[in-house]
């Protein structure tokens, strides 16, 4: 880890929080064992069947934030079957000492580095849950993302905390230090329908 990274996790980590939640070297060390990807899967983590490196431009989102990478999910936590995706999350799950999420990174010689952690939290599942605030971490609220169904986006809050060094913070929803360059598929950039120009036929 770089002396940025500590500086940046020790000074988030001494922020105004829950007394109840972890600290973010106590969830580094909890996904530390997760720098395998082999051992991530035998703990449940299953590639997103979306199997894209995400970039903002998948999301329709311009302007050079950086990437997130791949995504590994422990689907019991999303609440979501073998059929979906991480924009099907029907669960509430936000401990990040077993987070739902796991992001990585490829690499030129085909493996995966470890990048981020994530939680991906169901906006009506949290509101059914008598929740009226959006779920925070550290004192800061996830990131919302309404209900698009053009988009195929269901409601939903979602908090990256990055392991590798980010320039735009350890919580944000990307990172400039992050590349796809290695990755040999990526799914098309989202597109809304009424954007499409006529085929002409």
């Amino acid at each position: 880890m770089t002396t940025t990274s500590l500086i940046l996790f020790t000074a988030c980590a001494s922020g105004a929080s829950d007394a109840s939640e972890p600290t973010l070297n106590e969830i580094f060390a909890a996904v530390e064992k997760y720098r395998d990807v082999n051992v991530a899967i035998a703990d449940g983590y299953d590639r997103d069947l979306l199997d894209t490196c995400e970039t903002p431009l998948h999301m329709g989102i311009t302007g050079n934030l950086g990437t997130m990478g791949i995504h590994f999910l422990r689907r019991d936590l999303l609440e979501i079957d073998d059929q979906d995706s991480r924009l099907d999350v029907a669960g509430a799950h936000t401990d990040f000492l077993q987070p739902a999420g796991l992001v990585y990174e490829p690499q030129a010689d085909g493996s995966l580095e470890l990048v981020a952690v994530e939680n991906l939290v169901s906006a009506d599942a949290w509101e059914r849950a008598g929740n009226r605030d959006a779920p925070t971490f550290q004192g800061i609220p996830y990131e919302h993302w309404p209900d698009d169904p053009a988009m195929s986006i269901q409601a939903q809050y979602d908090r990256h905390i990055w392991l590798r060094d980010n320039p735009s913070g350890v919580f944000a929803q990307y990172n400039p230090n992050v590349s796809c360059e290695h990755h040999d598929y990526n799914m098309p950039m989202m597109v809304r329908p009424d954007t499409i120009p006529p085929s002409g036929h």
